[in-house]
Formats: structure tokens, sequence, C-alpha cells
């Protein structure tokens, strides 16, 4: 039986060339292990949420890309700026259009990681974004809120250079994965890098 691919969806909250949402998810991308696949999905393209066009007829192409991308997915990985205290406009708008009808649509049961980048908060955005995500029967993966703070201070090149930063950003993600495995009844990864996150001394920030 070949071994389980545990595909993964990224969600930049912000569409910018540089930014630092992006560079998250590019980081995750080349850092998980190889049964492990992060597609990084351009949400520029999706346009504003009109219910009118919500039907499988009426879909806009980035739209239908986007449903056919979550549902194959077996988790997504969200990442926000923090905007006037809460989650960016275009995440919440890709969130409304693949969260119909409510309670019963494509995203329920789905595990999200949310990850927030700002450089004086973070919380209130995770905190619209788990309210968000709740009211679309989604998983949130439990644990402290990964938030990059000051991130000008934790990239070089485009990518999570801040050593702390990396592993708790991939030990969110690893939690992620061993809840789709508990829920899918999958037995537990073997996965080096993972267990030496895990079984690594925790430092203050951690």
């Amino acid at each position: 039986m070949a071994a389980k691919i545990f595909k993964l969806l990224g969600l930049s909250g912000s569409i910018r060339r540089a930014s630092y949402c992006k560079a998250v998810l590019e980081t995750i991308r080349e850092g998980v292990s190889g049964d492990v696949q992060l597609r990084n999905f351009d949400l520029e393209p999706i346009p504003p949420y009109n219910q009118d066009l919500d039907n499988d007829k009426g879909w806009p192409a980035p739209v239908r890309a986007l449903r056919e991308a979550v549902i194959e997915a077996d988790g997504l990985i969200a990442v926000s700026p923090e905007y006037n205290h809460g989650m960016s406009g275009i995440l919440k708008n890709a969130i409304d259009w693949v969260s119909r009808p409510g309670y019963e649509s494509i995203l329920k049961n789905k595990h999200v990681l949310c990850i927030s980048v700002s450089n004086r908060g973070g919380i209130r955005a995770q905190n619209q974004m788990h309210a968000t995500f709740l009211s679309t029967v989604t998983r949130i993966t439990p644990g402290r809120e990964i938030v990059v703070l000051d991130p000008a201070t934790k990239f070089t090149n485009g990518r999570v250079s801040d050593e702390q930063m990396l592993r708790v950003i991939l030990r969110g993600v690893d939690t992620m994965l061993d809840e789709i495995c508990f829920f899918q009844s999958l037995p537990q990864r073997d996965d080096p890098a993972a267990k030496a996150r895990k079984a690594a001394p925790r430092q203050k920030g951690d």
C-alpha cells in the first residue's frame, strides 16, 4: 500500500509581491517532509463575493479552481496580516466563496492552521480568523497562536530565517498533521524532523 501523501493548501491574506505571508507559506512548502505537499494558492484573481454567482453554474473560474483545491486538500494553512484589528479582506473574501451552504460547505471538518504576521499585534487577526473558521465547522489546529512579530527581523531573502520562529511554525504544521492522522484513522507519521522538533527543549517564546 502506497504511503499517504498529505496535501495541504496555503492561503495568503496578503497579495503584495514581497508579502511576509507568502514568505511564510513558501518557507513551509520548502521545509515540510517528503510525505507532505503544500500548494500555495494565489488569491489575487478571486473576485469580490457575489451571492448571485455562488452556484455551480455561476462560479468564476478562479473561484472554481479555489473550490477544487480546497476539496482536494487534507488541511489548510491560512496566513494573514492584521489589518484594523482583523484579518485581511482578501482572506475573508476567499473564505466566503467556499463557505456555502452554511455549516455544510466544503470547509466542514477541514483542518486549518492559522498564522498571523504583524509588526505590533496579530492576536486580534487570529481571533477573527478563528471565529470565521469556527462558523464554517472547520477544525482549527489546537495549540498556541502562531504570530510572526516584527517580521522585518525574521526573514532573509524571502524566507523565515529566525530559527525559533521557524521551529514554532513547523511545530504548528506537525500538530495539524497529527490531527489529520487522528481524524482520518491513519497511523502516526514516521517523521524524524517532526520528532526532533517535538523533543527539543522549549525556549522562551516556543
